[in-house]
């Protein structure tokens, strides 16, 4: 074994011994410039690499100065490839004595989980059935074809023009499920297969960046209801949600009244999210990043949405039922993906192990075959947040070894109504709200 590692050493010379580290020198390596990150006890100074990581170097950066095994095997189908990329980045190991996790981590969880995963592999469960996809993506080409048909047959008047838009709202939300799965690549067992299909299914199918979604979702995975590592949690000044409704009150900030954005929500949720922040965070993404084989995707997809519906309802009638289906599908969309998270413990970076952080922000929604298919599984948050690659049909068949893990250590496996779930949105908005008037008046 190699001696006490310095910092500033470069990478580890082949053969030689690996110098060893502790914890103490591992913590200030947490820079952007400066990031050190320890997968299954080897140290990785990824300073210069992260822009490079195919996830994005904020997915990567979050795990600064951590252990990221568990993350590293969550994100990842082919690790013996992967390593391959981290071996010119490998700088040492941690030193004999030291844990493999920082701080007051409970290493027999990280054991029982590691051993759970385990056994969802030895049980097949991250192998995905091809006619289950194959069918979902039939389903959602189906329903275009008979909106348009509704409209060429019936006409375009307003009953007909009415369930076209309703069935393409349908088959947009589909659509999210779809790309979503093939963002996790858990359909295919090729990567890039996985990549050249949500590209089509994102770009040609609904008009928006591959390459964005992942980019802000993995960030989600990572470290889910972490203020400024999940976007989809920092939405201050517009909402406050957990932590930060007590951090607004006490420094005496009001820009709009929180107390009321139970209320508010309703105005500017689910009716605009995505109508107006993700169209217009989208093209900024494409633009700035210069993804222009992703405009090219957008663009057939709007191409073909005007030049179908143009010749019935003409430019303003057509522009119409655009808004009026994303209208539509920006509902469930923050109905059904913020059911098993707002409601949840939302905060500051707490330094868990991967389990107890992700089930600690999800929760889980009553299952049956219709509450399966219109959210897309995601009633199973807690399943796809311990193993994102996993197939979603396997989601039920994991369940009962989850619960098991969560009853050996405590932890608590919420599954709720789907009812229940949607007024807690509501109602977890009111409380923030709340506990943000009364620490703006307390003084």
């Amino acid at each position: 074994m190699g001696d006490v590692g310095e910092p500033g050493r470069g990478p580890a010379q082949p053969g030689a011994p690996l110098p060893t580290f502790r914890w103490e020198q591992i913590r200030p390596h947490n820079l952007p410039g400066d990031k050190w990150l320890v997968i299954e006890r080897r140290v990785y100074d990824i300073s210069r690499w992260a822009q490079r990581h195919p996830g994005g170097s904020r997915l990567i950066g979050h795990h600064g100065a951590e252990d990221a095994t568990d993350a590293f095997h969550a994100f990842h189908q082919d690790l013996n490839f992967v390593r391959k990329f981290l071996q010119p980045l490998l700088i040492g190991e941690l030193a004999p004595e030291e844990p493999s996790q920082d701080g007051p981590q409970n290493a027999q969880l990280v054991e029982d989980f590691r051993a759970l995963r385990q056994a969802a592999e030895d049980m097949k469960l991250f192998e995905a059935k091809p006619a289950f996809f194959a069918l979902l993506l039939g389903h959602i080409l189906a329903m275009e074809v008979l909106a348009w048909l509704t409209i060429y047959l019936l006409g375009p008047g307003w009953v007909p023009s009415t369930l076209a838009a309703l069935v393409l709202a349908t088959s947009q939300a589909q659509c999210w499920c779809l790309q979503h799965d093939l963002g996790h690549i858990s359909v295919f067992r090729k990567s890039q297969w996985n990549h050249l299909a949500q590209q089509f299914v994102m770009g040609q199918l609904k008009g928006f960046s591959a390459h964005w979604w992942n980019f802000r979702h993995f960030q989600h995975h990572a470290k889910p209801n972490i203020f400024h590592k999940d976007p989809d949690v920092t939405v201050a000044p517009v909402f406050l949600l957990g932590e930060s409704s007590v951090e607004y009150g006490r420094k005496k900030r009001r820009y709009l009244p929180y107390n009321h954005q139970h209320l508010y929500f309703f105005l500017i949720g689910p009716p605009l999210l995505t109508l107006v922040n993700f169209e217009v965070e989208n093209l900024a993404y494409m633009l700035v990043c210069m993804r222009w084989m992703d405009l090219l995707w957008a663009a057939s997809f709007y191409s073909r949405f005007f030049l179908c519906y143009i010749p019935f309802y003409g430019v303003p009638g057509a522009l119409l039922l655009f808004v009026a289906v994303r209208v539509l599908e920006s509902h469930w969309f923050v109905w059904i993906t913020q059911m098993n998270h707002i409601p949840k413990e939302i905060g500051h970076e707490k330094h868990r192990d991967w389990a107890s952080s992700q089930l600690a922000a999800t929760c889980n929604v009553e299952p049956s075959l219709f509450i399966d298919w219109f959210s897309g599984h995601l009633n199973f948050q807690i399943e796809h947040h311990l193993f994102p690659t996993m197939p979603r049909h396997n989601y039920r068949r994991v369940a009962p070894l989850v619960k098991a893990l969560c009853a050996k250590h405590g932890l608590n496996y919420e599954v709720k109504p789907f009812l229940t779930a949607l007024v807690d949105i509501v109602g977890s908005l009111k409380k923030s709200g709340d506990i943000w008037l009364e620490a703006y008046l307390h003084q």
